[in-house]
């Protein structure tokens, strides 16, 4: 069934918009379109992510579910292992309760939101 609209990218809530541009263009290699202190975005030509400043945020508390988490990204990699420490060395955490490490890893990025490396196959 045909649709009435077309997704024309996500916006997220973020303390720090331009860390997390920063941050994501690296891992998926996708181009810094705009980088301020209030908003930031990136892009691959057909799809974007931009982060909007909002005073007070808090990022959620993956794990613990008091601040549920709004949203997470799941991104395929090769090799986990690999993939891991380069998110860890471009500044993202890895919490300590892992569900499935052997499948996929759930890391945090700068800002504190959670998002998943995962095996394709």
């Amino acid at each position: 069934m045909p649709g009435f609209a077309t997704l024309a990218m996500f916006n997220l809530d973020a303390d720090k918009p331009a860390e997390l541009a920063e941050f994501y263009s690296k891992v998926l290699g996708w181009e810094i379109l705009h980088s301020a202190d209030e908003y930031a975005m990136i892009g691959d030509g057909s799809a974007s992510v931009g982060w909007g400043k909002v005073p007070g945020y808090s990022a959620p508390g993956w794990p613990d579910e008091a601040q549920p988490k709004r949203f997470h990204f799941d991104l395929y990699v090769e090799d986990l292992d690999k993939a891991e420490a380069e998110a860890l060395a471009l500044g993202a955490t890895k919490p300590d309760t892992q569900p499935q490490p052997d499948r996929w890893r759930v890391l945090l990025d700068p800002g504190g939101h959670p998002f998943d490396i995962c095996l394709k196959s």
